[in-house]
């Protein structure tokens, strides 16, 4: 089976290159591909890309669900797994993911570690919330896997949204069959808890809370997604395999 890795891309020249060694890696193995859809970059991010054996598409709409969309319009595959240009998927991971399709699973992701050293609530915040997660089946966007006949009947990635695009794409998946979180999962990248103040963040989740989520169907007043990325000392992107994160599985 083929597999497609798509990885969603603005202005990742620093953490792309250990994503894309991390899939190599986990994916050695398997008939794979791995597109990257670069959207809006201005700095190195197709060359390095291209550099890593990735197929590039390029797209200019600077949102994150369109360039989902535009690498797996590009895909070959039945089996999607979407990963974040931030994010390290692991071996075991992998192998679960294709385990759970192969057992009539239409889609699922895993559980995530932050790289680094992220503030206090945050690593507080965390173990209660993959609980969570794995009892009502989400997964963040960081890491995500479906066939591709689910994922076109689930409507693809909403582009509506500009965030949380990944809670409506598992619900819908989640009408069509069975959502598997995995035992093991990734490590994503903490920038955003490193670089931003919790009332920036809680600010954006009472906006969209306030709204009803109708301001996650805007850019403004996301700009801890869309705003000018500052700069993060604290990531370990140059190590493209970290441990394993390990959880019960949920079949």
């Amino acid at each position: 089976m083929l597999v497609s890795f798509c990885v969603p891309a603005h202005n990742e020249e620093k953490y792309l290159p250990a994503t894309l060694a991390a899939i190599h890696h986990a994916a050695h193995a398997l008939q794979y591909e791995i597109i990257v859809a670069d959207d809006a970059s201005t700095d190195a991010t197709a060359a390095i890309a291209r550099a890593n054996g990735a197929s590039v598409v390029s797209i200019g709409r600077r949102q994150i669900a369109a360039a989902r969309n535009a690498a797996a319009a590009l895909a070959r595959g039945p089996l999607l797994i979407f990963v974040d240009a931030d994010t390290r998927v692991t071996p075991a991971a992998v192998r679960q993911a294709i385990a759970a399709v192969e057992r009539g699973v239409v889609g699922g992701g895993g559980p995530v570690r932050f790289d680094g050293v992220v503030p206090l609530y945050a690593r507080l915040a965390m173990p209660p919330l993959m609980w969570l997660f794995r009892i009502f089946r989400y997964t963040g966007g960081a890491f995500l896997f479906c066939t591709r006949p689910a994922f076109d009947a689930a409507g693809r990635w909403d582009e509506s949204l500009f965030a949380s695009e990944e809670i409506a794409l598992a619900n819908a998946l989640k009408k069509l069959g069975r959502f598997h979180i995995t035992r093991d999962g990734v490590i994503t990248s903490g920038r955003k808890l490193r670089t931003h103040a919790l009332g920036e963040l809680l600010s954006a989740a009472w906006g969209a809370a306030k709204s009803r989520g109708q301001s996650l169907r805007r850019r403004e007043g996301l700009e801890v997604w869309y705003g000018p990325r500052r700069d993060d000392p604290g990531g370990t992107h140059a190590h493209p395999e970290p441990p394993p994160v390990s959880r019960p599985e949920t079949r």
